[in-house]
């Protein structure tokens, strides 16, 4: 598969032990620069082992631009924690990809080789299920019969009110503020259960509450806070994605 714009082409290809591998050639400037990010979020979103991204035929005539690469590790670190790792078999801009501090949170390596050996497959065992739903009065009742068959053939069932209320606000989101039909990726690794909810707005999450009702009113990113170990809102490049990283001290 390529993408395309004027300045900038991304292709993805399977990479080396279940890992993707991106090469991404053009220019890395202010009007490509959430194009880089949001595709390397992209591929790491599909949970590869890893995603490589050959940037050897990128340029950035201002150094600044590299942080992409950083703002791309930041969206994934918690979830869906995908390592990202950089190749690129030019000295000089290695060495400015390094000034700007991107190899302080993603390894840099002069060829595929060298990144290749550091895509290890996980000690543990990753499950996702993706379930894109309807928007009627049904999609609710439907999305928690999903996560409690998921979770329990999971062997997860602990965690299935505790995913369900999380989901149930994240859904509820996107049917009250967006026009999108909502997907559903419910995911389990080790001890951890991911909930996320797709849709296509582009527009991040905001806790609403109303501060003339007080407490009478609380918005559903406050449960969502309450109930998880995490959450955050990662764009994609159709729209994004809010997930909520569930751990066994979150289950009720």
């Amino acid at each position: 598969m390529v993408e395309r714009s004027s300045t900038v082409q991304v292709s993805a290809t399977p990479g080396p032990g279940g890992g993707t591998a991106l090469t991404i050639t053009g220019t890395l400037d202010g009007s490509t620069y959430h194009e880089v990010r949001d595709s390397i979020i992209k591929a790491a979103l599909e949970e590869p082992d890893a995603v490589i991204v050959d940037v050897s035929g990128l340029e950035a005539p201002s150094e600044s631009a590299w942080k992409a690469i950083t703002s791309a590790h930041w969206h994934v670190r918690r979830w869906p924690h995908v390592p990202i790792l950089l190749v690129c078999d030019e000295p000089a801009r290695r060495a400015a990809i390094t000034r700007n501090g991107v190899t302080r949170h993603v390894r840099l390596h002069p060829d595929h080789t060298s990144a290749a050996r550091c895509v290890a497959a996980p000690t543990w065992t990753r499950r996702r299920a993706d379930v894109e739903l309807d928007a009627g009065a049904d999609c609710l009742q439907v999305m928690r019969e999903v996560l409690a068959r998921r979770l329990s053939e999971w062997g997860r069932p602990d965690m299935t009110l505790a995913a369900s209320t999380v989901a149930t606000v994240l859904v509820e989101n996107v049917l009250e503020h967006t026009e999108s039909r909502p997907t559903l990726i419910v995911e389990t690794a080790g001890d951890f259960v991911a909930v996320a909810v797709s849709d296509e707005n582009r527009i991040p999450p905001a806790r609403r509450e109303d501060p003339g009702t007080g407490a009478h009113t609380v918005s559903g990113l406050a449960i969502v806070t309450a109930l998880s170990h995490a959450w955050g809102c990662t764009p994609t490049t159709t729209g994004k994605t809010v997930w909520a990283l569930l751990a066994p001290e979150n289950q009720f």
